[in-house]
């Protein structure tokens, strides 16, 4: 299965080339946020509305080395949250995506 992360370009900078991704929410909430391909159109108008651009990393879920947990988050809708960093093998792709 996939699934999808949204990030800054600037801060994938730091990790693109590493053997992990640690996105902010890791230390803050101990999580990673990721979405389903039909919530990602919600998740960048809500949370990103004010960047030109961003880039959606696709995940293997197969290949993620560190535990994913479906539960409930905004309107209580079940998004997929990662429980550690992301193992650059699991993220198979990397989109640029202008928004303005």
């Amino acid at each position: 299965m996939q699934i999808y992360h949204i990030v800054l370009p600037e801060v994938w900078e730091k990790f693109k080339d590493r053997k992990f991704y640690e996105a902010e929410s890791l230390m803050t909430e101990n999580f990673i946020h990721c979405s389903f391909t039909a919530q990602l159109k919600g998740v960048l108008r809500r949370y990103y509305k004010e960047a030109e651009r961003v880039l959606i990393l696709t995940i293997d879920t197969e290949k993620l080395t560190s535990k994913l947990v479906n539960e409930p988050s905004t309107n209580d809708e079940i998004y997929p949250h990662i429980y550690g960093q992301i193992n650059a093998e699991a993220i198979v792709e990397v989109e640029e995506r202008r928004l303005n």
